[in-house]
């Protein structure tokens, strides 16, 4: 009996599914807002692991090839716990661990997918040394080069407080997205990594909070988040005490 082929992630997007008209939602305020017109790199990271941002990176590039016909890259930077490739079930190839330490021709890197405007650059083989071969000038000028081919690059970047890799690349990119599991990320946690992302040199475009009731993902304007941040710093600065529930992420619709 021949074995059942792995599902990749192309088999879970619903195109009928609420969660699709809140991708849709949010690159339709990313790139209809005056000030963010001209954006087509985006990092996503998120503060620790596990908070879903490599599958928020896929969906959003599924997406915007699918929904709004823009021809999208993936490009997964994230050497020591690579997604991209093994959530789209790709065959194993060259890609940007090579490009950075054999120069490596990065449109031979790039892999198709059944989405006629989707293409994705992996991290490729094994690195044994990820701190030693991420060189975030290099890579900046991948994404620049590939921002003349592609209306969009969404860069899948390993998380801020265990690495410094997305501090360094953020700098590089036009805008970055914040990934938070709701209910899960405490909101110190998510503090600090905002704070690693200088805003004066990082375009923070918003925060996406993944497992909204489980199933939604929700995006924040970064301005709204960042005054919801000071005016809760203001109140414990003045002594008032909060309840449980501000210990945890909670957004209302």
């Amino acid at each position: 009996m021949a074995r059942k082929k792995p599902q990749t992630i192309l088999e879970f997007y619903d195109l009928e599914s609420p969660y699709v008209t809140e991708f849709r939602r949010l690159l339709h305020r990313i790139k209809t807002t005056e000030s963010q017109r001209d954006i087509k790199s985006i990092m996503l990271t998120s503060a620790m692991l596990s908070e879903g941002k490599s599958t928020i990176c896929s969906f959003l590039g599924i997406t915007a090839a699918l929904k709004k016909g823009m021809k999208t890259l993936i490009l997964d930077t994230d050497l020591r716990r690579p997604s991209i490739n093994k959530l789209f079930k790709l065959d194993a190839k060259a890609g940007l661990n090579e490009i950075l330490t054999e120069g490596y021709n990065p449109k031979d890197a790039i892999s198709k997918t059944s989405i006629d405007k989707l293409d994705i650059l992996t991290t490729g083989g094994f690195c044994e040394h990820p701190s030693e071969v991420f060189d975030a000038e290099v890579i900046g000028t991948l994404i620049d080069e590939m921002k003349f081919y592609y209306d969009i690059v969404l860069i899948d970047c390993a998380p801020l407080l265990p690495v410094s890799d997305p501090m360094l690349l953020a700098t590089k990119t036009d805008g970055v997205l914040m990934v938070v599991k709701a209910g899960s990320t405490q909101k110190e946690v998510v503090r600090r990594a905002v704070e690693i992302l200088d805003p004066t040199t990082t375009n923070i475009l918003g925060v996406v909070f993944n497992n909204m009731n489980h199933s939604l993902p929700y995006y924040y304007d970064y301005s709204y988040y960042h005054y919801e941040y000071n005016h809760n710093q203001k109140k414990s600065r003045e002594g008032k005490s909060g309840d449980d529930s501000q210990n945890k992420l909670k957004v209302d619709k």
